[in-house]
């Protein structure tokens, strides 16, 4: 039964008070920034602070709020608890440079370990946060793959560490101190000069932390994932995938955002608009069969772009209240409506036609 089924919207996101981490991510072109950052100005409402941050390359967070943000937390225009940054998780080969004769040693250490471009990034990203004091953190993530690497940053930044020691044996005295100081400010934003023992420790500290956040995104009390799609095969099988990646991973995830959902609320004459709706109406009916136990809320498609901190906060109100098209095909008034406009029509028609007929 309808009653049955969990609520249409984000509502249990802005209940959930324990909620620290909550990532939002599926396939390219969904909308997932659009939605991560009307989910952060929902979650604004209910929290003493928010930060949201984008881990995408093709930032797009500045586009949506149309304001330009950095990889420092930026408060918002019109909020005075909601922060923005973004992220590069891209490593520019000027950016690697080191002492005489290391200049590849850097590049090649990164290109090495997949997946370091997104452990940079969240280093970068997590030695910042750990010192400011945010009720909530939205991440609007990169395309599927690129954010199930991410969550395996823990064992990544180990794979990292590992590399390093091995290349700092490898390579005894050419990899000097300045060598390592390099490396590390360059991989992990360790930027003052420490000794030999002191660097060690200091990413023993860093790992610590990391191992620290991994517990917490296990924990469901701390932690969700919000899944972003389209009413089309393609997004469909992303989102499965990522659904089942995220059991192996151990995070929760009972939310599912559909995007760009055609209804019929008004009379669609095209073809091309009518047939689309019977493929949505499939992949649709499978996503309820899928994920019965689900939050699932859908969003109409609209015709214009959802940017701006004001159209984002109007658009937001479709992610608290189930959306319901302007008319019904069970209404009354709606389908004597429909009649009333057929009949106009025929009488019309009858009119041309007897006219052509007459000559």
């Amino acid at each position: 039964m309808a009653s049955d089924l969990p609520e249409a919207t984000v509502q249990n996101i802005l209940d959930q008070e324990s909620l620290k981490w909550v990532f939002v991510g599926g396939k390219g072109g969904v909308g997932k920034t659009t939605c991560s950052s009307i989910l952060a100005i929902c979650l604004a409402s209910v929290r003493s602070s928010v930060l949201i941050i984008s881990t995408d390359p093709a930032h797009n967070l500045s586009d949506a709020f149309q304001q330009r943000f950095t990889k420092s937390p930026t408060l918002v225009q019109g909020f005075s608890n909601l922060f923005a940054m973004e992220v590069d998780p891209t490593v520019e080969t000027d950016d690697m440079a080191g002492p005489e004769g290391m200049d590849s040693l850097f590049s090649d250490l990164a290109n090495a370990i997949p997946g370091i471009d997104e452990a940079m990034s969240f280093a970068e990203m997590l030695k910042l946060v750990q010192t400011m004091d945010y009720a909530t953190i939205v991440f609007d993530t990169a395309p599927t793959g690129h954010t199930l690497r991410l969550l395996q940053f823990p064992a990544t930044l180990e794979k990292g560490l590992s590399k390093l020691m091995s290349l700092k044996s490898r390579f005894g005295g050419l990899m000097n101190q300045a060598c390592i100081q390099a490396c590390m400010s360059r991989m992990f934003g360790i930027e003052d000069e420490f000794g030999e023992d002191a660097l060690l420790g200091r990413l023993e500290g860093l790992k610590d932390v990391i191992e620290q956040v991994n517990r917490q995104f296990k924990d469901p009390d701390m932690t969700t994932f919000v899944c972003v799609c389209i009413p089309e095969f393609l997004s469909l099988y992303e989102t499965e995938r990522l659904v089942q990646e995220l059991a192996k991973f151990e995070i929760d995830t009972h939310n599912i955002i559909i995007n760009q959902v055609l209804y019929d609320d008004e009379d669609v004459e095209s073809k091309l608009l009518r047939a689309r709706m019977r493929m949505q109406q499939k992949y649709l009916d499978q996503f309820y069969m899928l994920y019965d136990d689900f939050n699932i809320t859908k969003l109409p498609l609209l015709p214009e772009e959802v940017t701006g901190v004001e159209a984002l906060k109007a658009f937001s109100h479709k992610f608290l209240t189930p959306y319901h098209p302007t008319t019904s095909r069970g209404n009354v008034e709606e389908t004597e409506r429909k009649v009333h406009t057929l009949r106009l029509q025929l009488k019309a028609a009858e009119e041309e036609l007897e006219r052509i007929k007459s000559g």
